[in-house]
């Protein structure tokens, strides 16, 4: 018998193995969920189905230096957390990518930007830092006629329209909870209904993906 796996993100340190365990995981019918614990936020959940053809994303993802995670750059640590959003509103991958990075601190990038265009024209400009001096978890949204501002961390968000001629402002109804526990009932409600989860095995091995192509393009952007 399988049993059902919650794998905390990213889904492995690598292509190939991120692949064996998606393709294992649907060869033997066995549930894979993996850990962006962030789809579970109640400010992204509040407008992930409000967002139906987004023009144009911008994320600030900073956090102040902890020395822990260091090992690997700041796209696998922080920045992979809104790879994987942004390509859930998009439903897309990313066809061009542009990004650039420094380290500062530690031996591997600890600032990135990365500029992402998707195949309905949408383009992404996402930002990681984990030597801030303040916290942010912050993204913002822009589609026709309407203009969406998310605080992941205060779980809290404004939302703007075009009215006519005029622009209503409004804040997004977020009821707030633990997006941790949100993803740990979503988990064990998937295990008794057998359904899929909100973050398939694809879903992290695209993400993981995206993220190492960052990392390359940081490597060969000249300094």
């Amino acid at each position: 018998n399988c049993i059902p796996v919650l794998l905390e993100k990213p889904i492995a340190s690598d292509l190939e193995s991120a692949e064996k365990l998606v393709k294992l995981a649907e060869r033997k019918g066995t549930l894979l969920q993996v850990g962006h614990s962030e789809r579970f936020n109640p400010a992204f959940l509040a407008v992930e189905k409000g967002i139906s053809d987004p023009k144009f994303i911008e994320t600030h993802r900073l956090a102040p230096f902890k020395g822990r995670g260091i090992d690997v750059p700041v796209v696998f640590d922080l920045m992979v957390h809104d790879l994987d959003l942004i390509m859930a509103l998009t439903g897309s991958i990313p066809t061009k990518i542009e990004a650039a990075g420094v380290a500062v601190i530690t031996d591997t990038t600890d600032i990135a930007n990365a500029r992402l265009e998707f195949p309905n024209g949408c383009v992404a400009n996402i930002t990681a830092s984990r030597i801030s001096q303040e916290r942010m978890r912050k993204i913002r949204v822009f589609q026709e006629d309407t203009y969406v501002s998310l605080d992941y961390m205060n779980q809290a968000g404004q939302i703007c329209r075009k009215e006519g001629h005029s622009i209503s402002v409004g804040k997004v109804p977020i009821e707030k909870g633990e997006p941790l526990a949100s993803e740990l009932a979503s988990f064990v409600n998937c295990v008794l209904t057998r359904r899929d989860p909100v973050v398939t095995g694809r879903h992290a091995s695209d993400a993981l993906k995206l993220a190492m192509d960052i990392c390359r393009h940081i490597r060969e952007t000249p300094s």
